[in-house]
């Protein structure tokens, strides 16, 4: 719900229109990608958001090695040591997060604000005309 309310917000404070918000999704954020999904699709029904897409990106868990000292992408969630050198790896600086950072929008104004915005250019053009 957080989602949508958030997109929600941003979407009637610009008044326009959300087709797709983007996701991140870190491997240890503890939600299912699937469920939330489902879920989404679920929240913005009987929404301005109805219709939308969730694009999620799947984030993979990166630890930085003190022995190395360099960040590495581990292969598995069910063994948490570089990769590289085998040392244990506790510092994790990616895998974590659920944010959104992207809505894709569409200009979506009322009927009245669209002509009014349509008799400014027109009287903006009448301007230079007669320049």
């Amino acid at each position: 719900m957080g989602i949508v309310d958030a997109a929600l917000e941003e979407a009637q404070k610009r008044q326009v229109r959300v087709s797709a918000v983007h996701l991140r999704l870190g491997a240890l954020s503890g939600v299912v990608k699937d469920a939330l999904l489902f879920s989404y699709e679920v929240a913005c029904q009987d929404t301005p958001l109805e219709g939308s897409h969730l694009i999620v990106e799947d984030l993979p868990v990166v630890v930085f090695c003190s022995r190395c000292n360099e960040r590495r992408t581990l292969p598995s969630l069910q063994l948490f040591e570089c990769p590289e050198c085998g040392a244990p790896a506790g510092n994790i600086v990616q895998g974590r997060e659920l944010e959104v950072f992207a809505l894709e929008i569409e200009d979506d104004l009322p009927a009245e604000k669209s002509a009014d915005r349509k008799a400014q250019n027109e009287q903006a053009q009448n301007e230079e005309v007669r320049k």
